[in-house]
């Protein structure tokens, strides 16, 4: 399995894991789990086009620079690996995050969605042949 499926498959789990954290009721962790299942999507990409990029800030300018800004998949994954990083943030360091269900419903909406742009930018690079 290449790097970038690697990646893919991690934020399927993590996805996967935030549900089960969201449904006990512990908000901020699944918060946790979604920004990095976005994070390892943002880092997926340009891993497909043979760059490493692995710290958060690296992940973070790096698919700006490279996908967001050529429209490649949605600029709008962008914002929303943005909001997660803060909302991760909150959840992750402040003793009341202030989080609710809302805000992970909506972190499910883009990752999922983030996800699915992503298989589908992949699988368009590799062509009718995969």
């Amino acid at each position: 399995m290449n790097r970038s499926a690697s990646l893919l498959g991690k934020a399927e789990r993590f996805i996967r894991s935030a549900r089960v954290l969201a449904a006990d009721g512990d908000l901020d962790s699944a918060a946790s789990r979604l920004y990095y299942a976005m994070f390892f999507v943002a880092e997926a990409l340009p891993a497909a086009r043979g760059r490493s990029l692995s710290s958060h800030k690296a992940v973070l300018s790096g698919y700006g620079q490279l996908f967001a800004k050529n429209k490649e998949p949605d600029p709008r994954f962008h914002k929303a690996l943005l909001t997660a990083f803060s909302q991760r943030q909150l959840g992750d360091y402040s003793p009341e995050s202030g989080l609710d269900q809302e805000d992970i419903d909506e972190m499910f909406t883009d990752a999922v969605q983030f996800l699915d742009a992503a298989d589908g930018w992949l699988a368009r690079q590799s062509g009718p042949d995969g």
